[in-house]
């Protein structure tokens, strides 16, 4: 290759990342909205949209396109409608077809492959690998939470300011006509650590992309708001409540001493000003060893991973968001070392029994009318306890619920929603079935015992309905 050959060539690989970063378009879903309430999320049309997530995080990096579809349609057929995926998680990244993502891991070159056919597996380079899975989220009805670099190069010192603007520049310009994205700035990281980085990430992709949703992933027992809930490039919050149980969460350099009641991170939020829509974006994964790192531990199981996201979602939360410790780092054959003790294949993993009991929450929040005027309400319950025998409630006018994790008997204030009488039923978290109670005048306090003892993991949602 001679001289002006290779300056040419080189030129192409480290081109302007806004000119090479203009790909055709081909997805087309409904926009997402915060609720003029500032508390929940729409679709563009103002139908209500219950954010039900998973965590691909390693799905842009490991899988396959096969096996990516694979994936999204197994996701699509248990109820998830959002991917929580890592665009890069180390500083470069190299996809499943041995490409890299960048330039000598310079954050401000993205490597494109000139002339490349993305129909081609032997020419697939990394950025259309990511497009093509994008796309394939779009076609299944999938939003694609997307993280643009994960917090350890960060704070690592492998990334600078000025390679987060050039690189926030090149994504933004690339997705911001693609319908199915959302922006989780951050990664697993304090906003303090690297905090530049982060502000000029989120303030250059917003600048150009002034369609898609932004918001901050951060370190366990975090949560975005304690760093950016007034910047404008921030449309949500995102907490953190993480992996560790009660008697784990003990070190002192945390800010919140919560343990595992992640309902008080929404409440936190609920309460800041102004009002914007929040959630649980990554609790204790099913599967994972408590605490994460002593893989002799007993793991999260289903009725954890249920219990986390009604709390949640009853304190406030607009959505919530499932993980399964193989299936977020995909865990594949092939794999030499494994994280936290992952002991099956990601497609084991795929069918692990919360994963499919997490519709069941979500067809419970849409099935009602009045969806935007839902608020967290406490004064519901008479008699609470602490720990696992927290209850907590949310309600409108119309109707209330109550979640119960262990079976508890439950003393209810009644007269908190419309109606001379109310009808009561017990919802099952575990199979989405309800149960008629009787109608009750609608005043004093009233007592509910659920079916089944009480102990952990007997799990039951309240339903009481004004009756007109």
């Amino acid at each position: 290759m001679n001289l002006l050959r290779q300056s040419i060539f080189a030129s192409l690989i480290s081109c302007s990342v806004i000119s090479c970063a203009t790909p055709e378009q081909s997805n087309s879903m409904q926009a997402l909205k915060v609720s003029e309430n500032g508390r929940y999320l729409t679709l563009a049309d103002g139908e209500p949209f219950f954010w039900l997530g998973d965590t691909g995080w390693l799905l842009f990096n490991k899988l396959d396109r096969e096996e990516a579809e694979n994936y999204l349609e197994d996701r699509k057929g248990k109820g998830f409608n959002v991917i929580q995926a890592m665009v890069l998680h180390t500083v470069p990244s190299v996809n499943s077809y041995g490409d890299s993502s960048l330039v000598a891991g310079d954050l401000s070159k993205p490597k494109i492959t000139p002339g490349s056919n993305p129909d081609q597996e032997e020419e697939y380079d990394y950025w259309d690998h990511v497009d093509f899975i994008i796309d394939k989220a779009a076609e299944k009805g999938l939003y694609m939470a997307v993280v643009p670099v994960w917090g350890t190069p960060v704070k690592d010192g492998k990334v600078t300011a000025a390679q987060a603007k050039a690189y926030g520049t090149f994504l933004a310009n690339r997705w911001k006509d693609k319908s199915n994205i959302i922006w989780l700035n951050g990664g697993d990281i304090k906003g303090s650590d690297g905090k530049e980085v982060w502000l000029d990430l989120g303030k250059t992709i917003k600048s150009i992309d002034k369609n898609h949703l932004m918001t901050f992933h951060p370190r366990g027992r975090t949560a975005s708001s304690d760093w950016f809930h007034q910047e404008p490039w921030l449309d949500f919050n995102m907490v953190q409540s993480g992996h560790r149980r009660y008697d784990q969460d003990t070190s002192a350099k945390e800010k919140k001493h919560y343990g595992e009641d992640n309902w008080r991170y929404m409440e936190d939020d609920w309460a800041l000003k102004p009002a914007r829509p929040t959630i649980d974006g990554e609790p204790s994964y099913e599967g994972i060893p408590h605490g994460l790192h002593d893989v002799n531990e007993k793991r999260w199981g289903d009725a954890d991973v249920r219990r986390y996201g009604y709390w949640s979602v009853f304190a406030g939360a607009f959505g919530y968001t499932y993980g399964q410790n193989s299936v977020m780092q995909m865990h594949s054959a092939a794999d030499t070392t494994t994280a936290f003790g992952s002991n099956e294949l990601w497609t084991v993993g795929l069918q692990a029994p919360g994963a499919s009991q997490m519709k069941y929450l979500k067809e419970l929040m849409e099935s009602r009318k009045d969806y935007f005027n839902r608020i967290p309400d406490q004064s519901l319950i008479a008699e609470n306890g602490s720990k696992y025998d927290r209850l907590v409630a949310t309600r409108t006018d119309s109707y209330a619920l109550i979640y119960n994790y262990t079976g508890r008997e439950m003393k209810i204030n009644m007269g908190k929603i419309q109606g001379d009488n109310v009808k009561a039923s017990w919802f099952n978290p575990r199979n989405g079935e309800y149960t008629f109670i009787d109608e009750f005048k609608n005043e004093g306090t009233q007592v509910f015992l659920p079916q089944g003892g009480q102990h952990n993991g007997n799990d039951w949602v309240l339903v009481l309905e004004s009756i007109k």
